[in-house]
């Protein structure tokens, strides 16, 4: 979230009739019992993302309820200084997020080479979009979760999070996150009404496949997907209550520290 004018998820928070405000977010929370969670960059009007140290801001405004995740583009510049505001951060910061699909970089471009080294030195993950883009122009050749298969095989102490699943893709990020084990995946933003069996459904063979849900994620996707319509996704699935509470808590604490 911005809190901007300029804010490209503004007209989705219209469509869900969300404020889309620090304070909505941090009382739609407490409503839900949830007490720690993720803050990244969302897109502005022109493409780029939110400016890093506005997110840094606003979780410095939360309460400690949430903890900042520093979005990364693909230019030398850029990841430089993702690096130095990560030093200054240390305490607080999370993760690192990646733009596939929206940039034009594919995830083992060299042009991530010192973020990767960063994040495997200090034990901080690495977020992926993977999957449909939110809008039409995005690249899905590049968004595709297997194009993360060659980086997991070349980073194995790279911990990897695959994004929305890869919708519509499952399968193949159930596969990845049944081979690799630095290779996680977070349900944010798969939710829709109309289909809320079928991703039920989708999710819980995936759990299946990857032989429980010891690397699959909670997360919203917030304001395109509403907190109470991901509780109640994650209620529908078809599996054991043990590997609902991994998903809905103990895998985020355990890979994000938090």
């Amino acid at each position: 979230m911005s809190e901007r004018r300029d804010d490209a998820l503004n007209r989705f928070a219209r469509k869900n009739r969300l404020s889309y405000t620090l304070d909505e977010l941090l009382s739609t929370m407490r409503r839900h019992k949830i007490v720690r969670g993720l803050l990244l960059s969302p897109p502005l009007q022109g493409g780029v993302p939110l400016p890093n140290n506005e997110v840094i801001r606003l979780c410095g405004r939360s309460g400690g309820m949430l903890a900042p995740v520093i979005t990364v583009e693909p230019a030398l510049k850029d990841v430089k200084a993702a690096l130095k505001l990560a030093e200054e951060n240390k305490r607080v910061l999370k993760a690192f997020k990646v733009r596939l699909g929206y940039v034009k970089a594919s995830a083992d471009s060299p042009v991530f080479g010192r973020l990767y080294d960063y994040a495997e030195s200090e034990g901080l993950p690495v977020l992926f979009h993977t999957g449909d883009t939110a809008f039409s122009t995005g690249d899905l050749a590049r968004s595709h979760p297997l194009t993360l298969d060659g980086l997991a095989n070349k980073r194995e102490e790279l911990t990897i999070v695959l994004c929305h699943f890869g919708n519509p893709w499952f399968e193949d990020v159930a596969e990845l996150i049944y081979k690799h084990p630095n290779v996680y995946a977070d349900i944010s933003g798969a939710y829709a009404e109309k289909y809320a069996e079928w991703l039920a459904k989708k999710i819980s063979e995936a759990v299946y496949f990857a032989a429980g849900a010891g690397k699959i994620i909670f997360g919203t996707d917030y304001p395109i997907t509403k907190h109470s319509e991901t509780l109640a996704l994650v209620k529908k699935l078809e599996v054991d209550d043990s590997d609902k509470e991994k998903i809905l808590h103990l895998n985020a604490e355990r890979v994000f520290g938090l």
